[in-house]
């Protein structure tokens, strides 16, 4: 395959929301490259970049696919990503690398809420951006509704380069506003017949080319004047205006297709070849520590792995983009995470599950390389003789849905936490993590439909059943008065028997505590618990009463209580504990029963010390559009939830509320439901506050009858 310069390559990530026709436009647009010589389709689940088992099984695009096609000489590669906003992370993959985003609108529905979920990643990345209109053979379509609902949600940024005459059934006619060309297609696409703009049309289009003209000279101060003084561009003028606009994101140009019959493939085609950004006309990527690179061939080498993925009969597949210097086969690069050289041995363009084979990549270009040694995603590999620190890592999503998984056969469970693992190096939303608290493996996700996809794959791929259900709440046991409790363990069986007793005082730890009056402290030692809050161990013994060496034992017993709460088995915090007496026998005497003494003396003392279950609050933001508002106010309320305030954002509004961990369980799938898909949330962990008593009895009798089961 010919190698291409920077400056003939195009970068386009392929996003939109779910059934808006990417993984179509891809095809049409190979197809039209001539990459491929017959067009496939999702029904017929031949298309190139959907050819994994999930997907032809489920028609739908699950994992990001690259391709490339040629057209004018240059070399465009495609990233057609998913549009369930489940999976917005190969989103934020594939706008991360990518120069331009083509963005496919429903012309059928206008902007829907997974449209919306694209473009905030859109404006995380600051990623150039244009829509195409797609579906316009559609008898439902309606370009005019498509683009009010974009100005409404994008703002008048949004500017029609292209309108159709007759969208509906037979659509096949375009009027282009940067040629001042009527368009017309066969039923098959290809390149279309260029004629005269018909004098129906005339007034419309001179009125919408004369914005266009002025939105293109906004990105140049040069081009300004020449407006002011010619009032209009030239056509290399236009497409140089509208290349600046793209990348300061002053203008988002509309086309508009039938991606399914390839009408307007070949005019997005030389659209990204003439009026695209190429990769060095992009702002530099900066690594950590600030150095910059801007897709130069002339500098050290150095790539960027955004995705990695298991193909069959190639392993893992490493897919990277090159922002300096030039690859070549057998190419030593230092990673910059691992400090470890790499030996890049092989190198392929992809076509889906097609690849072929090329001796070398340029700066801007991207590719895929396999059988590195330890390469994950977001590493940086770079020049031995100038390595630095690595590029900034892909922004990716917080998790947003959890559940505890489990394999239904035992001797599976190994075999399931590889298969994760392996799962979370192809995507990094994905997080698995045991927790030996909760004595359970969670998996994190973006959603519910995100982790359908896990259990299709352990099901269908890996043979293995699996049960999921709610995570358990990790809650705390504290108390909220002081009580005093003594234990003697005596056990004899014949020789040497077991004695101790222990005489021990908690009380709540609060800032700024006072010791009791009535008990002299000898001796304190403070211990943070690792599940966060305190406990003071407190030597109060005088006389002798208990040998000074048998305290590690009873602080050990209290630990091992405090582990497992006494009330449902939940850690323990924020007690002081005063050891003031005891008894020891000169011969039976050990450390396991001043252990054992102590343990039970912590646990009586405990019950009688107004013992309170702790819960884990979440601080929520939740975006919702503004006349959704009652509707997730009522459900907050139902969820305990406490508004903490609001704030306008564009045309959603913003919640801020507190709201108890264990009623946040598949709020993701419930917010979807209330707002059609609509709501956004983050939740992070605020704080632990004392359970109300109804809620603390219904925890007590749930653990009560868990207990009775297990014995």
């Amino acid at each position: 395959m010919k190698v291409y310069e920077t400056k003939d390559i195009r970068n386009i990530a392929l996003i939109g929301g779910a059934k808006s026709g990417k993984t179509t436009m891809a095809e049409a647009m190979v197809f039209e490259g001539k990459i491929i010589n017959r067009r496939g389709s999702v029904d017929d689940k031949n298309t190139v970049s959907d050819y994994r088992p999930i997907e032809i099984d489920r028609q739908h695009s699950v994992h990001s696919s690259l391709l490339y096609t040629i057209y004018n000489d240059k070399k465009i590669n495609i990233i057609d990503v998913p549009g369930f906003s489940d999976f917005v992370g190969d989103t934020a993959a594939a706008l991360n690398v990518c120069d331009v985003a083509l963005f496919m609108i429903n012309g059928q529905s206008g902007v829907e809420a997974t449209t919306e979920t694209a473009w905030r990643q859109t404006e995380i990345d600051k990623c150039p951006t244009f829509f195409s209109v797609n579906q316009l053979d559609h008898q439902s379509a309606n370009f005019n509704e498509a683009i009010t609902s974009l100005k409404d949600y994008f703002g008048e940024k949004v500017t029609v380069v292209q309108y159709p005459v007759n969208p509906g059934e037979g659509f096949n006619t375009i009027i282009d506003l940067i040629l001042m060309k009527q368009l017309k297609f066969n039923e098959e696409g290809g390149e279309p017949e260029i004629t005269e703009i018909p004098d129906s049309e005339k007034d419309k289009a001179e009125e919408l080319h004369l914005i266009l003209v002025e939105n293109a000279a906004e990105g140049d101060e040069a081009l300004m004047e020449k407006y002011f003084e010619n009032d209009t561009l030239s056509l290399a003028e236009m497409r140089e205006g509208v290349r600046l606009g793209l990348i300061s994101r002053s203008i988002f140009p509309v086309l508009c297709t039938s991606a399914k019959h390839g009408i307007g493939a070949t005019r997005v085609l030389d659209f990204i070849t003439n009026s695209c950004p190429a990769p060095d006309d992009i702002v530099e990527r900066k690594t950590v520590g600030g150095k910059g690179f801007k897709c130069n061939p002339s500098d050290p080498t150095a790539l960027f792995v955004f995705k990695t993925s298991f193909e069959a009969h190639l392993g893992e597949v490493s897919f990277f983009k090159v922002y300096g210097g030039t690859v070549t086969e057998g190419v030593d690069l230092v990673n910059t995470r691992t400090g470890n050289k790499e030996r890049l041995t092989q190198f392929f363009v992809m076509n889906g599950k097609n690849r072929e084979k090329v001796d070398k990549i340029v700066a801007g270009d991207i590719g895929i390389t396999i059988k590195l040694k330890d390469v994950k995603t977001c590493d940086s590999l770079m020049d031995p003789k100038n390595s630095s620190d690595g590029f900034e890592p892909i922004p990716l999503p917080v998790d947003i849905f959890t559940v505890a998984m489990s394999a239904v056969n035992s001797s599976d469970d190994e075999k399931i936490g590889s298969v994760l693992h392996d799962m979370h190096r192809t995507d990094p939303t994905i997080i698995v993590e045991y927790s030996r608290e909760l004595k359970q493996m969670l998996v994190k996700t973006q959603g519910e439909f995100h982790l359908n996809i896990i259990k299709w794959y352990l099901n269908n791929i890996h043979k293995i059943d699996i049960e999921t259900t709610a995570p358990k709440i990790p809650y705390r046991e504290t108390i909220t008065k002081t009580a005093n409790a003594d234990y003697r363990h005596k056990k004899q069986s014949g020789g040497s028997g077991q004695f101790g007793e222990v005489h021990m005082r908690i009380m709540p730890y609060v800032e700024g505590y006072k010791n009791p009056t009535d008990i002299q402290v000898r001796g304190t030692d403070v211990h943070d618990m690792k599940w966060g809050g305190k406990l003071i161990f407190n030597n109060c013994i005088v006389g002798g009463a208990i040998d000074a060496r048998f305290l590690p034992a009873i602080l050990k017993g209290i630990m091992e209580k405090m582990i497992e709460g006494p009330l449902t088995g939940s850690y323990a915090r924020d007690i002081i504990v005063y050891i003031y007496d005891g008894k020891m026998h000169p011969v039976d005497s050990n450390e396991i029963s001043f252990k054992l003494a102590g343990r039970h003396a912590f646990g009586t003392a405990f019950k009688a010390a107004g013992p309170k279950i702790m819960e884990p609050i979440n601080d929520v933001e939740i975006s919702v559009p503004e006349e959704m508002m009652g509707a997730v106010m009522t459900d907050l309320q139902g969820r305990r939830g406490i508004i903490m305030g609001m704030d306008a954002a564009g045309r959603n509004q913003i919640v801020r509320a507190k709201i108890p961990a264990a009623e946040m369980t598949r709020y993701a799938t419930s917010l979807s439901a209330i707002t059609s898909g609509r709501g956004t949330f983050t939740s992070t962990y605020d704080q632990y506050q004392q359970v109300p008593s109804d809620v603390q009895d219904q925890l007590l009798k749930t653990y009560e009858e868990s207990q009775k089961e297990e014995e």
